[in-house]
């Protein structure tokens, strides 16, 4: 499906039929909470009642059921609250693609537990065939991730888990590297020293301490000092 096809979002209350036509992937996006400006989202500015038809919703309607006059603010809703009209075709290739987002929150989130180490995708993959998970098109990626850990549970060892490490940078470093660092995870603690010198301690998800730990020894060609305080 190419960006400029656009499906029908239905959206149902008091009787009453809406219907606004967007982009289906940028809408799943907007949805997840990605920061996309409508107009990328949504055709135009009208709010119908038979898109198909052309035929479009009366200001008495929309303010009966909403409550607003405010067309943005109404679309917003319908954006979030209403039904696409897929294909079978177009409905397969999203719930792929909501899989996969799914399957990469986990890996990034959780690990297993017995071994306290990251959950390559490819596993999590197979474990979710395996328990026979299904994919929920309309609910949020963290929302169904937590539902897809508790079914995996009981076909292999996994947890999701945060990990504490705490990065030494000597003063080369310090200075430069501490905000791009700070960006990477939720700050717990951040010391300077007299030398020069910084340590700072963050939160990550537990199945990013590789990447994380890559991306430190890239921002410090390698100079900094990286330990691993908690995995909880």
């Amino acid at each position: 499906m190419s960006s400029k096809e656009y499906v029908i979002i239905r959206f149902e209350s008091r009787g009453k039929r809406f219907e606004i036509l967007v982009n289906p992937d940028k809408a799943l996006e907007f949805r997840e909470g990605k920061n996309i400006p409508l107009d990328e989202v949504v055709h135009g500015d009208f709010i119908y009642r038979d898109a198909k038809k052309g035929l479009k919703a009366s200001p008495e309607e929309i303010r009966e059921v909403f409550g607003t006059d405010d067309n943005r603010k109404v679309i917003e809703e319908i954006l979030r609250r209403g039904e696409m009209q897929l294909t079978t075709d177009q409905r397969r290739r999203l719930l792929e693609a909501k899989r996969r987002m799914i399957i990469n929150y986990i890996a990034r989130s959780a690990i297993d537990p017995q071994t306290q180490k990251p959950i390559p995708p490819s596993r999590i993959e197979a474990a979710m065939e395996q328990a026979k998970v299904s994919i929920d098109l309309y609910k949020r990626v963290e929302e169904q991730a937590m539902e897809v850990v508790k079914a995996l549970s009981k076909v292999m060892p996994i947890k999701i888990a945060k990990a504490i490490i705490k990065v030494r940078l000597p003063k080369e470093h310090a200075s430069r590297a501490i905000g791009v660092i700070s960006r990477l995870g939720d700050v717990r603690k951040k010391n300077f020293f007299q030398d020069g010198s910084a340590e700072i301690e963050l939160e990550i998800p537990a199945g990013m301490q590789s990447e994380v730990i890559s991306r430190i020894s890239s921002i410090t060609k390698g100079d900094a000092v990286v330990n691993i305080v908690e995995v909880k």
